[in-house]
């Protein structure tokens, strides 16, 4: 049966299905030896050789991980300046990549997998899974501009959003709960920056049902099946 080829370069583990629509873009796939540019082409698995970057692909099976990031790792699978990746951290012999992102000095809960629709899921607007945020701020968050976060602003032409701030620390108005559904790059900095306040710590404390437990600052745990199920479509 045929498949389209993002989605089996999903299912390789290679990356989420629009990543790995760039990566058809850019010309690294090919087909029987035939370099692909058009998406949505059908492949027939059984029957057809993948490559990417010259590099035979076949279905791995599937792992799931949960990292504790800590400051100063690159969310990526790999670093042309050599710095430490996400991916170095976890010990495993399957290619693997990161859920979604989180900056160089956020810290907190990060998702890698070899499931790109696993991946997917997660990550497309549409499903609206929840992330939550422990910020600290420069300056104390005053109830009208938690708010004006709540109700929403325009951040790069579009109303923006937290659904929920809270202060979980008694009398501490520089320290934030926030939850979002929101995915963008650095979008809870730039909330915050819009109204004038400068994020000096960033970590992601859930995202969706998952929570880092007993995890400490760089420790990672390979999640089971039970725990991932709920998100497998």
């Amino acid at each position: 049966m045929k498949v389209r080829l993002n989605k089996y370069l999903a299912e390789c583990g290679v990356a989420s299905r629009r990543k790995s629509d760039e990566l058809i873009t850019e010309g690294r796939v090919t087909v029987n030896g035939n370099i692909i540019l058009e998406l949505g082409t059908k492949i027939d698995p059984d029957n057809d050789e993948i490559s990417i970057d010259g590099e035979k692909l076949k279905v791995q099976s599937k792992v799931y991980y949960i990292l504790n990031k800590p400051k100063g790792i690159i969310t990526t699978t790999s670093d042309d300046k050599k710095r430490k990746t996400v991916v170095d951290l976890i010990k495993t012999n399957k290619k693997i990549f990161p859920v979604g992102r989180l900056d160089f000095n956020t810290t907190g809960l990060l998702l890698l997998t070899n499931d790109g629709e696993f991946s997917n899921y997660l990550t497309h607007p549409r499903n609206g899974i929840e992330r939550e945020y422990e910020v600290k701020l420069d300056r104390e968050l005053s109830k009208q501009d938690r708010e004006k976060l709540t109700k929403g602003i325009y951040l790069d032409r579009k109303k923006s959003k937290f659904t929920q701030i809270t202060y979980p620390k008694r009398n501490n108005y520089f320290f934030v709960k926030v939850v979002t559904v929101e995915g963008r790059n650095h979008f809870v900095k730039n909330m915050f920056s819009k109204l004038g306040y400068n994020v000096k710590e960033l970590n992601r404390s859930r995202y969706g049902k998952f929570t880092l437990k007993n995890l400490q600052r760089g420790e990672y745990r390979e999640l089971t099946l039970k725990e991932i199920k709920k998100y497998k479509i």
